[in-house]
């Protein structure tokens, strides 16, 4: 690459943040939705009707028309919806449920990544809401990020269970264990997904957790097939499992933490126990531009989330797995012509089984 090339890629990463808010800014203000409704209006008619001065809108909407989002008539000066009119509305709807956990979740803390790269805390969490955890605490007390965020990670699990229990086997009647498994959605989706006769499904995760998990499972008239157990992860995984299942979990941490859990699952499995385990991956070639795991999380996870972690390449857990006494069945990394071309994560799978303490 030239060093003219070089820098004309560093004004790419300038201009992200403002593409990335005035894009998400005219669905905000109404801007959208208006010229949906009534194609064909002036910057006056779209500000009478969205309160914002024509003046701004106009400015707001010069970059979408570059984009071909939204078209643009000289001979009249009104706009149209253009590309955007093709997108089906659940499908946009998906696109902005990311954009707004980014927004709300990671936008501001990230103005705060060199000092919790530094630290290994997240500074931009404390600074804006005065908490000293991760994400996952700061969710419980703070609406905002608990509904941002909920809600991505809701349609996250909806849409991508069906194809981590269709690509993993669990033996009829067996005792399954979802490790960290937050308020039970996973329990619920393993139940429903690979019910068998005498198959039970526990969640595992920290005491507070109890009864939102509870009361989950009886709305969902499973609770006589599935339980739940508090605890810390570090402090130990509960024994008297067949299977456990790991999703959205691992790559919050680092490799000494993420070792620790495999370690601390092996303990609790007895030999030919299985483990499945759901993660966004990193190409092999980090060169690869198809993949935007790179893009997204390190900064999200350093940033944002944890202060630590992010995810690696599966080759990389084939590894730590092994060097924890699993030896790894299967991988399976999701066809790219699965995943909506809007949304970032690329999971894999990986299976395994224990062959030694």
């Amino acid at each position: 690459m030239t060093p003219e090339a070089t820098l004309a890629r560093f004004r790419e990463y300038m201009v992200g943040p403002s593409r990335f808010m005035t894009l998400l800014s005219c669905f905000e203000l109404g801007i959208i939705d208006a010229l949906r409704d009534t194609p064909g209006m002036t910057a006056e008619k779209l500000g009478a009707a969205v309160g914002v001065k024509p003046d701004a809108v106009e400015q707001l909407l010069f970059l979408l028309v570059k984009e071909g989002f939204i078209g643009y008539r000289e001979q009249d000066a009104t706009y149209f919806l253009a590309a955007l009119a093709d997108v089906a509305k659940a499908d946009l709807q998906r696109a902005l449920t990311y954009m707004n956990m980014i927004k709300v979740v990671a936008l501001r803390q990230l103005f705060y990544l060199t000092d919790s790269a530094r630290t290994g805390t997240l500074t931009g969490l404390k600074e804006l809401y005065g908490s000293g955890g991760t994400l996952y605490a700061a969710v419980a007390e703070h609406r905002d990020l608990r509904e941002s965020w909920g809600t991505l990670m809701d349609t996250v699990t909806a849409r991508v269970d069906p194809w981590f229990f269709g690509n993993i086997d669990i033996p009829a009647g067996a005792k399954v264990l979802d490790l960290a498994g937050n308020t039970g959605l996973g329990a619920i989706n393993t139940y429903r997904l690979k019910n068998s006769p005498g198959l039970r499904v526990t969640t595992f995760d920290l005491p507070e957790k109890e009864d939102d998990c509870l009361e989950n499972f009886r709305a969902n008239g499973v609770h006589e097939h599935c339980s739940f157990i508090g605890g810390d992860v570090f402090d130990g995984v509960p024994q008297g499992f067949d299977v456990v299942l790991i999703k959205h979990f691992l790559d919050m941490f680092d490799r000494d933490d993420v070792l620790r859990i495999l370690n601390g699952v092996n303990s609790s499995l007895d030999i030919g126990g299985q483990v499945h385990i759901m993660v966004p991956v990193y190409p092999e070639d980090l060169r690869d531009r198809g993949n935007y795991n790179v893009d997204f999380f390190p900064a999200f996870f350093i940033g944002c989330t944890m202060g630590q972690g992010g995810p690696q390449k599966l080759s990389t857990y084939v590894r730590w797995l092994t060097e924890c006494g699993f030896t790894v069945t299967k991988t399976i990394i999701k066809d790219a012509a699965e995943i909506p071309p809007d949304v970032i994560p690329v999971q894999a799978i990986l299976s395994a089984a224990k062959t030694r303490a």
